[in-house]
């Protein structure tokens, strides 16, 4: 836990924030939802009391008149305005700054604004609001059982037969009741009887009420306040949660009527010598009405049905843990991952069958560790994704142009430090979309589209990756306009022969712009490169997609975690490589025969497909003749098939991802290191540097490109 109260404050803020902001989003298309109004007062609320409690006095002042005009709204004193809006998002910018800087005031002229609009607009009101009636009860929804103080009342309201001529309406009573928490209501209408004998002045019902609440029994009475000389009223408790021993005390049936005086003890006894259900064996003697036994029977479920709500509440409570902690646990248990792999190895050597056991157990063991520790790390990446509401809605006032963001697979989940880094190419791949992909409305109405764009902000998984698209329906990137001005800055070559794909990749290199100004917000090109390398450096790829008038899609594919990986174990000579198992087809034998076949062109045939290969041997500079029989390892990258000749296949490794430092950063083709079970050192070969490098380097003229 953290130690710094303040600090834990903070972070709840800024979640509640995030709330806010969506909140407000969804107010500014729905102004009369209610609940999602209620939700933005709570917001309001809570960092306004939490902030005065933790020492944050301006903030908690600055919050207090914002939180007054959602009062208003919420008791529908107010109409929720666009300029509410706008100055309720300002708002949260303001709140943002005071949380990280506690030397901003109130007469801060972006707080000084807000709050000179909000005190003027609820000063007036909240002298309406005065003579008002009281806002209506809070919904029974929000008072569902949650807090260890619940306590389970039962209370038998029996009404005298003339009550309704003293203008009550026992309804009403029974309502405000079933507001105050949860309750079940059993009516006993034995005693009316047939139509033609009724008298409509008389009330002949009773009802039992069952009421889980954190209201004390003051409060129930006074629901009862101006009743209670036109009704017999007997309010017992039942069950106090507070009193919880951890059991669960359900009472017997006869118990409880016994309890409530519906039958006395001795005939109780006297029934109990039969061996009938209890419930069945008192109508039968006539003792009790069978709606008292459903009353009965009811009080012992409505206990169950508290406790298990209690138990859920419980059950979905989590802790709140700083990252760094889980970091250390993290690379902790790729230290176990290592250890176990060192035990594995020294269980095969001895070849000891108890050892082997052992092994296969800790194995097992340390595997579950695994899954279970990077899951703690998993998140929904739907928690940046409504960040980009805001961004979206700002930007695109600011250009003048309507845009619809729809989102999708929020759900999804992604390590912790991935959302983390991927926070920044998302916002400018979102950016070059609104301001480059997106047509103006009018341009948009011309060319026969809908005034409003659409952005849509996808995620879902594939394989043990993600995949994050980027899809706007806006004007497209013409490759005709890519390539020329790739030429024109010299990247390419007049007559270079390129694929479609492999022209959009243009786009991802250092410097390439098609804009002839940068505008403020972005260039399609400026920055791609630095997207392109936060990507690759999170193992991911980046594909361009697009269709001239039609739109583009960005996708980005990523790695569920950077923490560890499932490998192949490959050897060259006497050094270990590593291979990422996600990129991996097939592997296949590559004799020398097939070598010499070929002339020198480093392809083979694969079925009916012709597939480059690079050495690996020759890319890293390995000394030694390479054997008879060698192994091509077939990858798959960006749609390219590749393989990687290494001189023998070991099989496949589970990888805990270690730096290489500053020193080793300087090696082409290798994304880290692991360490082995024998304590030797595996580099992790980055498959897609080696071959782009193959690609841009001299080997160019000699290796034919991957085959689609």
């Amino acid at each position: 836990m953290m130690e710094n109260p303040q600090e834990v404050f903070k972070q709840e803020a800024y979640e509640l924030l995030e709330v806010l902001e969506s909140s407000l989003l969804e107010l500014e298309n729905t102004p009369d939802d209610m609940e999602v109004v209620g939700k933005i007062f709570r917001a309001m609320h809570t960092i306004k009391g939490s902030g005065a409690m933790f020492g944050f006095k301006t903030l908690s002042e600055f919050v207090h008149d914002i939180e007054t005009a959602y009062d208003l709204v919420r008791g529908g004193k107010l109409q929720v305005s666009q300029a509410i809006i706008d100055q309720s998002l300002t708002s949260t910018d303001v709140i943002k700054r005071m949380l990280e800087d506690d030397s901003i005031t109130l007469d801060d002229p972006a707080a000084a604004g807000i709050l000179r609009f909000f005190r003027g607009f609820t000063r007036a009101k909240t002298e309406h609001a005065e003579a008002a009636p009281k806002p209506q009860s809070p919904t029974k929804k929000e008072q569902k059982p949650t807090s260890e103080d619940l306590t389970t009342y039962r209370i038998r309201f029996k009404p005298h037969a003339d009550i309704f001529l003293h203008g009550v309406n026992p309804v009403l009573l029974l309502d405000e009741l079933n507001a105050m928490g949860y309750a079940k209501v059993i009516a006993h209408s034995n005693a009316i009887p047939d139509l033609a004998t009724i008298d409509t002045d008389k009330c002949y019902i009773y009802w039992d009420i069952l009421l889980s609440t954190e209201k004390d029994i003051n409060a129930l009475r006074d629901v009862f306040i101006f009743v209670e000389d036109d009704c017999d009223l007997h309010i017992d408790v039942i069950d106090r949660m507070s009193d919880d021993d951890g059991e669960v005390h359900i009472k017997r049936i006869g118990d409880i009527l016994v309890e409530k005086g519906d039958i006395s003890r001795e005939e109780l006894d006297a029934v109990m010598q039969s061996r009938k259900l209890i419930g069945e064996m008192l109508i039968e003697k006539g003792l009790v009405q069978p709606s008292v036994v459903e009353a009965a029977v009811q009080e012992q479920k409505h206990i169950q049905e508290a406790r298990e709500k209690k138990g859920e509440a419980e059950a979905i409570a989590s802790i709140r843990v700083p990252s760094d902690k889980l970091d250390i646990l993290v690379d902790l248990v790729g230290e176990l991952v290592t250890v176990q792999a060192r035990l594995t190895q020294t269980a095969v050597q001895e070849n000891d069958p108890e050892m082997t056991k052992l092994a296969e157990e800790v194995e097992r063991l340390v595997w579950a560790l695994r899954d279970n520790t990077i899951s703690i790390r998993m998140l929904p990446i739907g928690t940046i994704f409504n960040k980009f509401r805001r961004l979206v809605r700002d930007l695109s006032r600011d250009l003048g142009k309507e845009i619809d963001l729809v989102t999708e697979g929020e759900e999804t989940e992604l390590d912790k430090t991935v959302i983390e880094k991927l926070n920044d190419p998302l916002v400018h791949l979102i950016r070059n979309s609104l301001d480059h992909g997106i047509e103006m409305p009018a341009v948009r109405e011309a060319a026969g589209k809908p005034r409003a764009g659409k952005i849509l902000l996808s995620a879902k998984h594939s394989g043990d990756s993600v995949l994050i698209q980027i899809i706007d329906d806006g004007k497209g990137i013409d490759p005709d306009v890519i390539r020329a001005k790739a030429i024109q800055k010299g990247m390419i070559g007049e007559h270079a022969e390129l694929s479609r794909k492999e022209i959009f990749d243009l786009i991802l290199a250092p410097g390439f712009s098609t804009s002839e100004k940068v505008s403020s917000v972005s260039g399609r090109g400026v920055g791609m490169d630095v997207v392109k390398r936060n990507i690759d450096a999170m193992r991911g790829t980046v594909e361009i997609t697009s269709e001239v008038g039609k739109g583009s899609t960005m996708s980005l594919r990523l790695p569920l975690t950077l923490a560890i990986i499932d490998g192949l174990l490959v050897k060259i000579a006497d050094q270990s490589f590593i291979i990422p198992l996600s990129n991996v087809r097939e592997c296949i034998e590559l004799t020398r025969h097939d070598v010499a076949n070929t002339h020198g062109r480093n392809v083979i045939r694969v079925r009916d497909e012709i597939v480059a290969y690079i050495s690996l041997r020759d890319f890293f500079g390995l000394s030694g003749e390479a054997p008879e029989f060698q192994q091509i390892v077939i990858t798959e990258l960006d749609g390219h098939k590749t393989g990687f000749v290494v001189d023998t296949v070991i099989g496949d490794h589970q990888t805990v991802i270690k730096s290489l430092g500053k020193s080793f950063k300087h090696i082409q083709g290798v994304s880290g290191a692991t360490i082995l079970g024998d304590g030797s050192i595996a580099l992790i070969v980055d498959i897609g540097k080696v071959y782009e490098g193959l690609v841009t380097a001299s080997y160019q003229e000699e290796m034919p490109m991957a085959s689609q």
